[in-house]
């Protein structure tokens, strides 16, 4: 059922917003506590750009990317009639990452990032659950379209 789609992106874009209520309400910019040691902290910053900085003070231009995306993914939504459990999962999670982002970028004009990493003593860039939503509903909806493949794929190809 496509609303299932929605009901997860509705889940994901408010776990995101009452974190980042959290976080607003908690810490002052550049705060930071540690969680595990040399590893994850909680860590308030802004970002005017994208992920790894990219389209920095590019505010307006993102909302705008947003929109269309949006406007993309729920066409693509309309036009399909059966979606696997990953793929409803995906696209919910997507589109409520996409929409937690444009809600900070509406109303604050940054987006608000506060899970800070250190990856095999890499410094991961700051990032949020709407980023984390992004990155993970986009390699499932890849995973599930090019390598695991479709139902329709499988016929297809045989």
């Amino acid at each position: 059922m496509k609303k299932d789609i929605y009901i997860i992106s509705i889940f994901i874009f408010i776990i995101d917003q009452i974190s980042k209520y959290l976080i607003i309400n908690f810490f002052d910019i550049g705060d930071s506590i540690k969680v595990i040691p040399d590893v994850l902290y909680i860590t308030f910053i802004t970002n005017t750009g994208a992920a790894w900085g990219i389209l920095q003070g590019q505010v307006s231009l993102l909302i705008v990317i947003s929109f269309f995306v949006i406007y993309l993914i729920t066409q693509l939504i309309k036009e399909f009639n059966e979606f696997t459990l990953m793929k409803k999962i995906a696209y919910g999670i997507l589109l409520g990452g996409i929409f937690g982002n444009l809600v900070d970028r509406i109303a604050y004009g940054y987006v608000i990032d506060f899970i800070d990493m250190y990856i095999f003593g890499y410094d991961f860039p700051v990032f949020n659950i709407s980023d984390s939503a992004i990155v993970i509903g986009a390699i499932l909806i890849i995973y599930d379209t090019f390598i695991k493949g479709d139902k329709k794929n499988e016929i297809i190809n045989s």
